[in-house]
């Protein structure tokens, strides 16, 4: 019987549990899967606890992304390279392994036909959410990104660090409240929590305004997941533009998560079946 659970704060919108559960009951594994709320300043009791509690894995999500990073033996390349981690494997001897599948989630969930190649993205927000988009549009072949923020200064540290990753990108930090024209890029993510569920539910990090001025081949990609149709989305759908729901970056990085935790290849799509009749 496998043991595996999330933790992050607030954890009230999460759909991780009922997705995981799809999976594990589709390829008939058993295992548990606990939402373990777990504050910023509680980070090192609830490792004890995982460990203590014979875990083999847990997920992770904001705000911990990049402070669980400094409690792991060792990363794999993509939590080396978006500099957080999003999932752990405990191993036997209580070994903590971090990983990085938001990256994998993300790109999965852009369409095979969008081409990106040599374009301009936005991505609002800088957290480790946006660190993720940032790699994952970068392998996809966009070759500017401007990051907005709400507090340019607080977010030099995170620009600073994917400048040194990727010096054949140009990043450009821009305040959000600014924003005023979209026009000149072929996809707009937004990376923060404004629009989900207990958090700024019914507003949109950008005006209907700003989205008109997109152009009619812009991409819309929401990383909120819950609900599924964000008031960013909305907005997309009013101005005609092609749109990503959150909902399928979560299930892909989860199917890579189930991947490393098990060796399984989990079905995605009862997943998402799963995760529909909840939300």
């Amino acid at each position: 019987m496998y043991k595996f659970g999330i933790i992050g704060y607030p954890l009230g919108h999460s759909m991780s549990a009922v997705i995981q559960k799809a999976a594990f009951d589709g390829m008939k594994v058993q295992a548990s899967y606990e939402v373990l709320e777990t504050p910023p300043e509680n980070l090192i009791d609830r490792i004890k606890f995982l460990k203590r509690n014979d875990f083999n894995g847990f997920n992770v999500t904001i705000p911990l992304k990049v402070p669980v990073s400094l409690f792991v033996n060792e990363i794999d390349d993509d939590a080396n390279i978006a500099g957080c981690v999003n999932t752990v494997k405990i191993t036997e001897n209580k070994e903590f392994y971090g990983y990085n599948t938001d990256i994998y989630g993300f790109m999965s969930a852009i369409p095979k036909d969008a081409n990106l190649k040599d374009k301009s993205a936005a991505i609002l927000g800088t957290g480790g959410a946006s660190r993720a988009a940032a790699v994952g549009l970068i392998r996809k072949g966009i070759k500017n990104i401007d990051l907005y923020t709400r507090n340019i200064i607080n977010s030099q540290n995170a620009i600073n660090y994917l400048r040194a990753q990727f010096p054949q990108i140009k990043f450009e930090a821009c305040q959000i409240q600014g924003i005023r024209d979209i026009s000149k890029y072929a996809i707009v993510v937004n990376a923060t929590p404004i629009g989900m569920r207990g958090f700024a539910m019914d507003e949109s990090p950008l005006d209907l305004s700003v989205m008109k001025t997109a152009e009619a081949d812009t991409i819309i990609y929401d990383i909120v997941y819950n609900p599924i149709d964000t008031l960013f989305l909305q907005y997309a759908d009013k101005c005609g533009l092609r749109k990503i729901e959150g909902l399928d970056m979560l299930i892909y990085q989860a199917e890579k998560a189930i991947n490393i935790w098990t060796g399984l290849t989990p079905d995605i799509n009862l997943m998402k079946i799963a995760a529909l009749k909840v939300l």
